[in-house]
C-alpha cells in the first residue's frame, strides 16, 4: 500500500475504514483533513478524523438492522 499521508492514500484508506465497518452494521464517519506542508514531512499531509472511540463504532446501522 502506498504512503497514506497523501491526498489519495488517505481516501483510499477512508474508503477501507468504512467499507470494513459497514459490512460489520456499523456506521461511521471518516474525514479527511488537509493539513498543508509539514517541515517535517517536507510534504503534503492529508489527515484522517472519525467519529470512532478507541477505535470503535459508535452507531450501529439502523437500516442493517431493520
Amino acid at each position: 500500500m502506498s504512503d497514506l499521508c497523501t491526498k489519495d492514500g488517505a481516501h483510499r484508506l477512508q474508503n477501507l475504514i468504512n467499507d470494513y465497518w459497514r459490512k460489520k452494521g456499523f456506521d461511521v464517519d471518516v474525514k479527511l483533513v488537509n493539513e498543508g506542508f509539514v517541515s517535517t514531512m517536507r510534504s503534503a499531509r492529508t489527515d484522517i478524523r472519525s467519529d470512532m472511540v478507541n477505535g470503535m463504532p459508535r452507531r450501529i446501522n439502523q437500516q442493517a438492522h431493520a
